[in-house]
C-alpha cells in the first residue's frame, strides 16, 4: 500500500474518480477480500493493544466496551457481509406485466461511485467503520473523515486503512471543521453523516449543491416510558447500564424518562442500586470505577455543566448522582425530577449521563409529552400490558423501538437502523446500508416481440387493445 506522503484532498479525490469505475466491476469475492483486510487488522492482538490505549486517552474507554460497543459490532456486520454480500450483488429479477410480455425485468444494484463518510468522535471506530465496510461492500471509492475530537482513535484509524488500502481506494482525512467544509465543496456521489440534526443540515445543504445523495444519522430527544406494569428491578437495572455506557455519550441512549407515578420511588431506589453494583461495590464512588468513561472533553463537560446548573437554577432537583468533577471530566448518572420544558436540558439532546425524569398518571399525558420535541431516533417501552405498548407506539413515529430493554436498536444487521425527519434519514446497517452506497438500477430487456401492435396511426382497432392491455393487467 502507499506509504509516502498523501497528496491534497482534491488530489484524492480526482483519483479516486478515475479508480471508481474499476471499483465498480469488481464482484462480490473481490470486496470481501478487501473487508477481511480489515477483520484481520482488528483481530491482531497488537493492533487491538494499540487500540485500547487510544480509545482510553480518548474516552477513558475501558477494554471490554472497546470489545463489545465498537470492534465486535464492526466484526458482526462483517461476518453478516460475507454471508449475504453475494446474494446483494447479484441481479434481481423483477416481475413483469402483461403489457410487456416478451421482456425480462430485472434489478441491479450498482456502487454510487465516490461516496463521503463523516464520523463521529462518541463511537469513533464503530461509527467510521461500519459505513466503510458497507460502502466497501457496495463496490465504492471511500474518503473518510473521522472527528478531530477522539484524536487518538482517528489517528489509529488512519495508520490502519494506510496500511491496508491505496488512496485511490480509501483515504483518510483528518482536520477540523474547516477540513470538513472543503470536503464538502467536492461533488460526491454520496455522503454519509453522523452526528448532530444541527451539522446534518450544513451537510444537506451542501449536498443539494451537487445533487449528492445523503444519509444522516442524526440524534434528538429518545423518551424511555416505564409504566406502572413493567418490571422495575430489571427495567431499572438495564436504564442504568443504558445511560452509564460511555458516560451516556450514545445517540441511541434514553434522553428523559417519563414514568409513571406509582413506581417513582421503587424504581429511583433499584436505579440507585444497580449503580452500585455496577461503578462502586466497594463503596469506593463511581469516579474510583475503572469502568467508567469521562465526557470527551472540557467543552463537552462545560456544556453538561450548563445543562445541569440551568436545571437546578429553574426548579429541578437530583433525586440520584449530582457528583461532577471539571478536572478529571466526570459526571456521575444524575437523575433530575421536577422538570419543565423551559428549561434547556429538555430544549436539546443532552449526550451526557444527566437523565430528566418527568412524572405521569394517566397514560394520556405521555403522547402530550412526547409531542413536544421532534421524532426520535429511538422510542424506548417499558411495560408488560400489550394495550399499553401499542399504545405508546401508535401516532409516536420514531427510528426505532425498543420494548422492554435499550440501546438495542443499532444491534441487528437484519433491521434497518435510522431516524425520521429530524433525528435522521436514510437507514444503516445490513442490506438496508448496502442500499445506501447502492444506485438501484432498473433494466428492462426485450427479448421477443414488440409493442408494434399500437404504433400509430391509431383506428378503432388500436384503441381496443390499448383498453384490454390494461384491463388485464
Amino acid at each position: 500500500m502507499i506509504n509516502s506522503m498523501q497528496p491534497d484532498i482534491k488530489t484524492i479525490f480526482r483519483l479516486q474518480q478515475n479508480t471508481a469505475p474499476i471499483l465498480a466491476l469488481t464482484d462480490a469475492k473481490e470486496r470481501i477480500e478487501r473487508l477481511l483486510r480489515i477483520d484481520n487488522y482488528l483481530k491482531d492482538e497488537k493492533h487491538l493493544a494499540e487500540l485500547y490505549k487510544a480509545l482510553y486517552k480518548d474516552l477513558r474507554k475501558p477494554e471490554v466496551e472497546v470489545i463489545s460497543t465498537e470492534v465486535g459490532v464492526i466484526q458482526t456486520q462483517i461476518a453478516y457481509l460475507k454471508k449475504n454480500l453475494s446474494n446483494w450483488a447479484r441481479d434481481h429479477k423483477a416481475s413483469t406485466p402483461l403489457p410487456l410480455i416478451g421482456t425480462r425485468s430485472y434489478l441491479r444494484y450498482e456502487p454510487k461511485g465516490v461516496v463521503l463518510i463523516m464520523s463521529p468522535w462518541n463511537f469513533p471506530l464503530n461509527l467510521s467503520l461500519v459505513p466503510l465496510v458497507y460502502a466497501i461492500a457496495a463496490g465504492n471509492a471511500v474518503m473518510l473523515k473521522p472527528s478531530e475530537i477522539s484524536s487518538h482513535t482517528s489517528v489509529y484509524i488512519k495508520n490502519m486503512i494506510e496500511e491496508l488500502f491505496d488512496w485511490n481506494e480509501v483515504a483518510v482525512i483528518q482536520g477540523d471543521a474547516s477540513v470538513a467544509s472543503e470536503l464538502l465543496e467536492l461533488p460526491f456521489n454520496h455522503i454519509f453523516f453522523t452526528g448532530s440534526p444541527r451539522v446534518g443540515k450544513i451537510v444537506m445543504a451542501k449536498a443539494a449543491e451537487h445533487l449528492c445523495s445523503v444519509t444522516l444519522e442524526l440524534g434528538g430527544k429518545s423518551p424511555a416510558i416505564i409504566d406502572e406494569t413493567a418490571n422495575i428491578p430489571k427495567m431499572a437495572k438495564r436504564l442504568a447500564w443504558a445511560k452509564s455506557i460511555n458516560c451516556g455519550q450514545t445517540c441511541v441512549t434514553p434522553d428523559y424518562l417519563i414514568l409513571h407515578d406509582s413506581i417513582k420511588d421503587s424504581f429511583i431506589n433499584e436505579f440507585e442500586s444497580s449503580l452500585k453494583e455496577f461503578y462502586a461495590p466497594s463503596d469506593k464512588g463511581i469516579d474510583q470505577s475503572p469502568d467508567y468513561c469521562r465526557i470527551i472533553n472540557d467543552h463537552h463537560f462545560q456544556r453538561l455543566n450548563s445543562l445541569y446548573e440551568d436545571a437546578l437554577e429553574k426548579g429541578a432537583c437530583v433525586l440520584t448522582g449530582g457528583e461532577l468533577d471539571g478536572t478529571d471530566r466526570f459526571i456521575a448518572p444524575t437523575i433530575l425530577d421536577n422538570i419543565s420544558e423551559e428549561m434547556s436540558i429538555m430544549q436539546e439532546e443532552i449526550f451526557g449521563p444527566l437523565l430528566p425524569v418527568i412524572s405521569y398518571s394517566d397514560r394520556s399525558m405521555v403522547k402530550k409529552i412526547i409531542h413536544n420535541h421532534p421524532n426520535p431516533l429511538m422510542l424506548y417501552i417499558a411495560s408488560n400490558d400489550k394495550n399499553n405498548i401499542r399504545y405508546y407506539m401508535d401516532g409516536n413515529p420514531a427510528g426505532g423501538t425498543v420494548i422492554n430493554d435499550y440501546m438495542l436498536g443499532y444491534s441487528n444487521p437484519n433491521l434497518p437502523f435510522g431516524g425520521v425527519n429530524n433525528s435522521g434519514m436514510g437507514k444503516s446497517l445490513g442490506f438496508h446500508c448496502f442500499m445506501e452506497f447502492s444506485n438501484k438500477r432498473s433494466i428492462i430487456h426485450r427479448k421477443w416481440g414488440s409493442l408494434s401492435m399500437i404504433y400509430p396511426p391509431y383506428n378503432d382497432r388500436v384503441q381496443w387493445l390499448v383498453k384490454m392491455m390494461y384491463r388485464w393487467m
